[in-house]
């Protein structure tokens, strides 16, 4: 099925909180703060690739969460920050605002990345918080929300060339030995209910228009 209009929504992760702990050993009766930072939420991208040429996968599942932020710990030791997501989609894809109908990106280069929905902020722990008139703060930070958003994506490929003709006319025949596509091929009329699209040729120029002159001759 080839898709070339879908909308989506993509939610990054949330950060992780601070942690409040304080130092507990046997020979340290005032152990200082030693709570640790959260991770930071994963991020949203879209990777554009020339192995794709439809956004079908993306009508059925119209929804992305990211990963959120792990707390942090005692010891100082910092949450682990969200695995980002990549969606793959199409050259020539352009990304839009869904409610504000704005661009947001145009993907046109092989392996271009677009930073849809940016992931939360880890809070601060409570060790980050200390100074030299508050060495035992007991407050520390949660972590910030992540980006939410709503997203219409459009698939816009300029073609070389464009068959029109009346059914049975040899349209789906002739896409069929000039390109990679693979289009419905019967004796009977409106086989072909959508759009093929042949973007890797197969022949060279002296053997396409051998193959012409062939079915000009019947």
């Amino acid at each position: 099925m080839w898709v070339d209009e879908v909308v989506l929504e993509v939610r990054a992760g949330r950060g992780g909180n601070g942690a409040v702990s304080f130092r507990r050993e046997k020979h340290v009766p005032f152990g200082g703060p030693d709570g640790g930072s959260g991770g930071n939420g994963a991020s949203v991208w879209f990777v554009a690739s020339s192995q794709k040429n439809t956004l079908a996968e993306y009508r059925y599942k119209p929804l992305y969460q990211a990963e959120r932020g792990r707390n942090g710990e005692g010891s100082d030791k910092r949450g682990r920050n969200g695995k980002d997501i990549e969606l793959i989609v199409p050259l020539g894809t352009v990304v839009l605002d869904a409610v504000t109908n704005q661009v947001v990106g145009d993907l046109t280069d092989e392996s271009q990345r677009l930073l849809v929905g940016r992931g939360g902020r880890g809070g601060r722990g409570n060790s980050s918080f200390a100074t030299s008139t508050n060495r035992a703060p007991r407050n520390s930070e949660d972590g910030s929300l992540g980006e939410c958003r709503k997203l219409r994506l459009e698939l816009r490929l300029l073609a070389n060339v464009g068959l029109v003709g009346f059914p049975n006319a040899g349209k789906s025949t002739f896409i069929s030995r000039v390109s990679a596509a693979r289009p419905k091929i019967a004796d009977y009329p409106f086989t072909t209910i959508s759009p093929q699209l042949g973007i890797k040729a197969r022949l060279s120029l002296p053997m396409f228009q051998g193959w012409c002159q062939e079915q000009a001759l019947g």
